[in-house]
């Protein structure tokens, strides 16, 4: 191009803001064999144009369309641009004499999909450069839109008009990218694409860190300047594995837990509830950014912003902060299994199908009414992984829950016969989604240690929770959805019946050690008409709590991690009510439900205090059965053990008998001491307990029972449980 004189074709594009390079036109060009700068200038409707040089002024002559041009001797990099429109005058330095923000390698990284911190080089990054003039402070602005005609950045630093500031495409890579001076953190923006078929759409930032609070949809600027404050809270994670440790969830819905609250009084109320319940962790409904909230998070359309209906992205992470100087880890709900069609958004995000598949039979998901993304391609599998990370290494949390897994893994999914295309081998597996998944875990096990990646998948594909080396996923846990399922159901059943479904309660054993499990009782088992779980159980009210008692006492003794779903702690009588609800905490005027909160309380209490009930969650050595088979009483006992081989006893009676002097093998001679009874007054039991001998010991005698050569007689309450400890 005659940089001395434009075609007016080209100028009338740069004048429309729709020129694919405007850096071409724009900004300082030097002439060697004239020793000339020539500097152009888009400033519609401006009176006069002049810029400023350390060395003087100079004006600038109207071109053609708006487009300014001044010639200066000698080689200008660094200028501001003074304009005067309709009277007043103001400067303002000029977005087309930076060099792009993102080098030939992180070009590179891109098309290749192995760019894992995408966040830095796409989005919106505040930058300050030094300059003779002064600093200058600013935006870079860049987005992958490979189809695009011409892009342009609009936002409050343009009042939403972009024709001053056309994005320049940088080759193949399909990114486009401008940095904006003057643009600031709090300042909405969005991306204006021009389609193929020269249709302009507005859409948001795809790696936008804030957004504005729904149903608005613009894009915010944004730059952290949290410090942290948990730094023992990190070194220990580094040095541990999750795996292996205690794990005891209260899976949350921030909008109401308690309605009103933001992320700094749900930095202390969350934080001091979940400490004195004595949780490990705490797992959160999806935080990222989503526009419907009745549908509870679970359709994103920001998925690296937390969703600013509760503060800041550095009021998030003061939440995050707090949890952890408490001791508390922090499971955040991921969902890359789809995304919602809305136009501001995600969604044919060029015109074309950019992060969706293109074909519906893999790109739709016919129950949900959203779009899958296409997991094999390089920059959007990048999108996804760089997100995992994204939520690692600046929110700090510990573990992601990845939410419908399933639906991932097979191409036939909640289709019908004739909506679903197989895979290049003819089977029904999604194959670029496993490979996804596989490289998720990989590159995040890699980066972080001592996370968890947690799968919710409810199929029985094989190697969930196997390494990827060995050709699983590569996840850390998988929900139990067989033994929630089985579980539920079996407590359903009036007692009376129990004995005829015994296999139900006892089948997860027979898989228990087939993957790594968490069992859930979730947000999913208390809605949409499903009842509460104290309403699921048979009989009348004390029987229920009863039932609630006894079914959270299994919970906490069988192998795996668990997980509740905030109010089943204290057995809320009403099933959750989603987003626009809170939970019932009047429910805790009653000495009953209160009573099951402070059972939760010592159930957690006992479980972190005894490595027997989570050391060995992962190895078969870690349980005994001592009785699996007492269908008729609707009994079940068994030994959990830790690495130092000390025993912990578990008896559940789910039956609504009470079984006096009931004798129970034990593992070895000794005295043990009861140290949980559901059926404790103070749980609102009916104090049907062991208090043992005169000191309060329970003695194992040498009489053979159900194959073990020591045993003991006991008080078992009917519809309760109990654990013994060896003293």
């Amino acid at each position: 191009m005659d940089i001395k004189n434009v075609d007016h074709d080209v100028l009338a594009a740069v004048a429309a803001g729709d020129f694919y390079n405007p850096h071409m036109v724009l900004g300082p060009h030097f002439v060697k064999e004239e020793n000339t700068t020539y500097i152009r200038i888009h400033r519609p409707f401006a009176d006069s144009v002049t810029v400023r040089t350390k060395d003087g002024k100079f004006s600038a002559e109207h071109e053609f369309g708006g487009v300014w041009l001044a010639k200066i001797n000698g080689q200008v990099f660094d200028y501001r641009i003074e304009t005067v429109l309709e009277g007043e005058d103001f400067e303002l330095d000029d977005p087309y004499r930076f060099l792009p923000t993102l080098g030939e390698v992180d070009l590179h990284l891109i098309k290749e999909g192995r760019h894992e911190e995408l966040w830095r080089v796409l989005g919106a990054n505040v930058k300050s450069y030094p300059s003779e003039l002064g600093e200058v402070k600013g935006t870079a602005f860049a987005v992958w839109a490979p189809n695009a005609k011409a892009v342009r950045v609009i936002g409050d630093f343009n009042f939403f008009n972009g024709v001053s500031h056309s994005m320049r495409s940088l080759g193949d890579s399909g990114v486009w990218e401008l940095f904006v001076p003057g643009a600031k953190p709090g300042m909405n923006y969005k991306f204006q694409i021009q389609t193929n078929w020269l249709e302009w759409i507005d859409k948001i930032d795809p790696l936008a860190k804030s957004a504005q609070v729904p149903p608005q949809t613009a894009s915010v600027i944004f730059d952290s300047k949290f410090t942290w404050e948990d730094n023992a809270w990190m070194n220990n994670r580094r040095e541990n594995n999750p795996h292996n440790g205690p794990a005891s969830v209260y899976e949350v819905h921030l909008g109401s837990w308690r309605k009103g609250l933001n992320y700094v009084k749900l930095a202390k109320e969350l934080t001091d509830y979940v400490k004195q319940m004595g949780f490990t962790h705490v797992e959160f409904m999806p935080v990222a950014e989503h526009p419907f909230a009745p549908s509870w998070g679970y359709q994103v359309t920001g998925y690296y912003a937390p969703t600013s209906r509760f503060g800041s992205p550095d009021e998030f992470r003061y939440l995050v902060d707090e949890l952890h100087k408490a001791g508390i880890g922090i499971i955040v709900d991921w969902v890359p299994a789809h995304f919602p069609k809305d136009s501001f958004a995600l969604g044919r995000y060029d015109g074309t199908a950019l992060y969706e598949h293109p074909d519906p039979r893999r790109g739709e998901h016919p129950d949900w009414g959203t779009y899958v993304f296409n997991y094999g391609r390089n920059e959007v599998r990048n999108f996804l992984v760089a997100n995992a990370c994204y939520w690692f290494e600046e929110f700090h949390i510990d573990a992601l829950r990845v939410d419908a897994v399933a639906s991932m893994l097979y191409l036939d999914y909640s289709r019908e016969d004739g909506q679903w295309a197989p895979n290049q081998y003819g089977g029904r597996e999604n194959l670029e989604a496993i490979d996804f998944l596989k490289e998720v875990n990989a590159t995040v096990y890699k980066r972080y240690p001592g996370v968890m990646m947690i799968a919710e998948e409810s199929t029985a594909f094989g190697g969930v929770t196997a390494p990827t080396s060995g050709g699983g996923l590569g996840f850390g846990f998988k929900w139990n959805m067989g033994w929630m399922n089985d579980t539920l159901r079996y407590m359903e059943l009036d007692p009376i019946y129990r004995s005829y479904h015994h296999g139900e309660i006892t089948f997860s054993m027979i898989y228990a050690y087939s993957e790594h499990y968490m069992l859930p009782l979730s947000h999913d088992e208390v809605v949409h008409g499903k009842g509460s779980l104290v309403g699921k159980m048979p009989g009348d009210l004390w029987q229920k709590l009863a039932n609630v008692k006894a079914l959270l006492a299994y919970q906490w003794a069988h192998p795996g991690k668990q997980l509740i779903f905030m109010g089943t702690e204290f057995a809320q009588w009403s099933e959750w009510g989603g987003a626009g609800s809170e939970i019932d905490w009047n429910t805790l005027l009653d000495s009953g439900h209160k009573g099951v909160q402070t059972l939760v309380k010592d159930l957690n209490r006992l479980y972190r205090e005894n490595p027997a009930l989570w050391e060995l969650d992962n190895d078969p050595k870690g349980f005994e059965w001592i009785d699996s088979g007492d269908d008729q009483k609707s009994l079940l006992s068994f030994i959990r053990k830790g690495k130092d081989g000390k025993p912990v006893v578990f008896v559940v009676n789910f039956s609504n008998a009470v079984y006096e002097d009931f004798r129970i093998a034990l593992p070895e001679a000794g005295e043990y001491e009861e140290v949980l009874n559901t059926d404790d007054l103070k749980y609102g039991g009916s104090g049907v307990v062991n208090t043992g001998n005169e000191d309060g010991k329970i003695v194992a005698e040498k009489q053979e029972w159900t194959g073990r050569p020591y045993s003991a007689g006991l008080r078992i309450p009917a519809l309760g449980a109990l654990y013994l400890k060896k003293l």
